[in-house]
């Protein structure tokens, strides 16, 4: 009886299967894999399924022989084997076969030679894109994760090789996501433990651009690809297949990343990284991105300016980008954080200090980067406000304008350390911020987007004593109104005019016949005030021309040319305003007639109108716009006295307008403002307190005045006779005429009014 070790020694007694893996090795390894006998190995693998983890654990024990023998010939051929078995078989018993396969991969992973790194990472980016008919329930990817990281941030002397290394571990990456993504049953790889090794990974690639240029490349076409755009792909990937509830935890790792490299400061990196992610991801979930910066954003609400500056700037770019998306609930959100770091950046600035400056360790700001802070803030507030729908801006205006500090109205938004000044850089960098939301808005029904909430508290600051504080809001009115981009040609030639001009609406009639007064008072009441500048007077040329070109019917018309006569009686009668203002009211007044004159094409109008132009070229240039609204104004020490030829006359004008259909008996009517209700927050007026002035009166008269005035007052009130006119006849109509003038109408009494069926019993 033989022994039985010679059994064993036997080719011809061995397993089938070890001699097919056998067979495919040459005796060379420079041969490579003998092909025919692969054939014949992948052959037998489909017949026999359950022999398929058998042969895989024979090639990893021949493999890890080779590996230790520094065979790397023969381990490169058993990947390929393992490859080609893997493409082809996909069978119920391949997951014990692939078991022995990552085993392999691992093993070539751990080695310390980078041809054997790459092997093994090009083997399981093929096994990566594999669909498997059957599921795994016990397989893990956690090593690969690590290991293919680590390959990221090779530094391997040799640069070459280095960036060879780096490119296999972003492929790995690549493949594990790739892997594992769609798989219920595999480790979630969204989890925090995972991408917080694999976004770093691919940031830390990303950057490479920053520092180096990539070294010329190698022979074939694939190879030439740099980490950079590779690592730019996997990481485009990866954000695309992010769900709704997979974004946070993407997103976090990329925070992170640019917080502990101080990358936030040089804006550049920062930016195209949250450019990459809001392109990638789906457009629905691009809020939540938006939500997790602004997040962010308050969690460094105590760093350093420049910190927050970029914050802010990666917001602004992320918001134009989501345009296509849908802001949602978040809108009012993102104007308060935003609202907020500008409230503490001017805290900041005013203060010195990000703490309080008792306490030790405080830093120490800087007043020029909390300003460039403020102006990046302002200009994402900006860029949020241009996605946005008009009601959603109306929302919006109406919510900063609830934020501005008026006295005696809304609540001061500056600390108590901070004060007056607190307040006032506050309401300055609101309405900046304001005149970034109006920029471009365009309504259909300014009656409805402009509500008396709104208008009402802007048109207060008008008359404030802060000269800028009074520009800022004339150029938020002259955005709201300038709905055809008419401001930069009203500025210009009034003969070369290439204005666009709509029919006044029925809205629009609606909306003047509410506002318009108010809008008049304020003009005239900035008119007076004493530190205006060139640029006040040109708003307000500017103001009256979009009124005329955008809001006018024939009523508003007059109503202009009437308020124009009354600026021109202003800078006559009010001889305590400076010499230049005095001037610059005159050539507004000129300005806005000039104006008018040709859009009407009423010739006797335009005639009279030319003819005191003229008279003041000759006579007193420094009332026209031309000498007045320049940076050096040609303007005299002293302002004698103006009449004769060189004034508009009111009677003139009333007679040739009247002539053309226009309301004579109201032009010739002169403009008086009236102060009421909240108009003027210079004064400190409100409703509350001129209503309890007027009871303090009533109450006064009652128990002072003799018995005989009270009763006489009382009796004048309840005339009975003045009670039957009221109801038997009918009032005037408001304005006097109806149409353009040329008759009165005739109303009809109560008694002689038809009433529908339904209304009589």
């Amino acid at each position: 009886m033989p022994a039985p070790c010679v059994c064993g020694c036997c080719g011809a007694l061995r397993p089938r299967y070890k001699r097919l893996v056998d067979n495919i090795f040459p005796e060379d390894p420079e041969d490579g894999l003998v092909k025919a006998n692969m054939e014949k190995l992948t052959f037998y693998a489909l017949s026999a399924p359950e022999k398929l983890d058998r042969i895989g654990a024979y090639l990893s024990e021949r493999l890890s022989r080779d590996v230790a023998r520094h065979r790397y010939g023969y381990v490169c051929i058993a990947m390929e084997a393992l490859d080609q078995l893997l493409m082809a078989c996909h069978c119920q018993s391949i997951n014990l076969f692939v078991e022995s396969f990552l085993t392999m991969v691992r093993k070539l992973l751990e080695a310390d030679k980078p041809n054997l790194q790459i092997l093994g990472t090009n083997s399981f980016v093929k096994f990566a894109n594999i669909e498997e008919d059957t599921p795994s329930y016990h397989r893990s990817y956690d090593f690969f994760v690590s290991r293919f990281s680590e390959m990221c941030h090779s530094s391997y002397e040799d640069p070459d090789i280095r960036t060879k290394i780096r490119m296999a571990g972003i492929r790995g990456l690549q493949g594990v996501v790739r892997k594992t993504v769609n798989d219920e049953l595999q480790a979630n790889i969204w989890d925090p433990q995972h991408m917080d090794k694999i976004v770093p990974s691919l940031l830390f690639n990303l950057q490479q651009e920053e520092i180096t240029e990539r070294s010329p490349s190698p022979e074939t076409e694939k190879e030439k690809e740099s980490p950079i755009e590779l690592t730019e792909r996997c990481f485009r990937e990866l954000l695309g297949r992010a769900a709704y509830g997979n974004i946070k935890n993407a997103v976090k790792p990329v925070l992170m990343h640019l917080d502990n490299h101080s990358l936030w400061e040089g804006k550049t990196f920062a930016v195209r990284c949250f450019k990459i992610i809001m392109y990638s991801i789906q457009s629905q979930h691009s809020h939540l991105v938006i939500q997790q910066l602004l997040g962010h954003l308050d969690a460094n609400s105590k760093n350093s300016a420049t910190v927050r500056a970029g914050i802010v700037e990666v917001i602004s770019e992320a918001a134009v980008i989501e345009a296509s998306g849908s802001i949602g609930p978040t809108v009012l959100e993102v104007f308060n954080t935003l609202l907020k770091q500008l409230r503490l950046s001017v805290d900041y600035e005013l203060t010195g200090c990000y703490e309080s400056c008792t306490s030790a360790g405080s830093k120490v700001i800087k007043v020029h980067e909390e300003r460039q802070l403020q102006e990046a803030v302002i200009k994402t507030i900006g860029s949020f406000a241009s996605t946005l729908p008009t009601y959603q801006r109306s929302e919006v205006m109406l919510f900063i304008m609830g934020k501005i500090p008026v006295p005696g109205m809304y609540p001061a938004l500056g600390s108590a350390n901070t004060g007056f000044e607190g307040s006032r850089m506050i309401q300055i960098m609101l309405l900046k911020s304001l005149l970034q939301v109006t920029a471009g808005f365009q309504t259909t029904n300014m009656l409805t987007a402009l509500p008396s909430s709104f208008l009402d508290p802007l048109l207060s600051f008008t008359l404030m004593e802060d000269a800028e504080i009074r520009l800022l809001v004339l150029d938020i009115l002259i955005s709201l109104i300038d709905r055809h981009d008419n401001q930069l040609k009203v500025l210009t030639d009034i003969s070369v005019l290439k204005l666009k001009m709509d029919k006044c609406s029925r809205q629009d009639n609606l909306f003047m016949k509410k506002h318009s007064q108010r809008l008049y008072r304020h003009v005239f009441l900035a008119s007076k005030e004493e530190n205006s500048s060139q640029g006040h007077f040109q708003s307000l040329y500017a103001l009256l021309g979009l009124i005329c070109v955008e809001l006018a019917n024939e009523e508003v018309v007059v109503d202009l040319i009437r308020l124009a006569l009354a600026l021109q009686d202003l800078a006559l009668t009010e001889e305590s305003l400076p010499v230049y203002n005095r001037c610059a009211i005159h050539a507004l007044s000129a300005a806005y007639l000039n104006l008018i004159s040709q859009l009407t094409t009423v010739p006797t109008f335009c005639q009279h109108v030319h003819e005191v132009i003229e008279a003041r070229q000759k006579e007193l240039p420094f009332l026209l716009p031309e000498d007045v609204f320049v940076e050096t104004p040609k303007i005299p020490e002293k302002l004698e006295k103006v009449e004769g030829e060189v004034l508009f006359s009111q009677a003139k004008i009333a007679e040739t307008l009247g002539g053309s259909g226009y309301n004579s008996e109201r032009l010739a009517t002169p403009y008086i403002p009236q102060l009421t209700g909240v108009s003027c927050a210079g004064l400190n007026v409100s409703l509350e307190e001129q209503e309890r002035e007027r009871r303090r009166q009533v109450v006064e008269r009652f128990q002072t005045a003799p018995f005989e005035e009270i009763a006489a007052h009382c009796g004048a009130r309840v005339s009975a006779h003045a009670k039957l006119i009221y109801i038997y006849v009918p009032p005037p109509s408001p304005s006097g005429s109806v149409g353009n003038g040329h008759g009165q109408s005739r109303s009809v009494p109560v008694y002689e009014m038809k009433f529908p069926d339904l209304c009589v019993y």
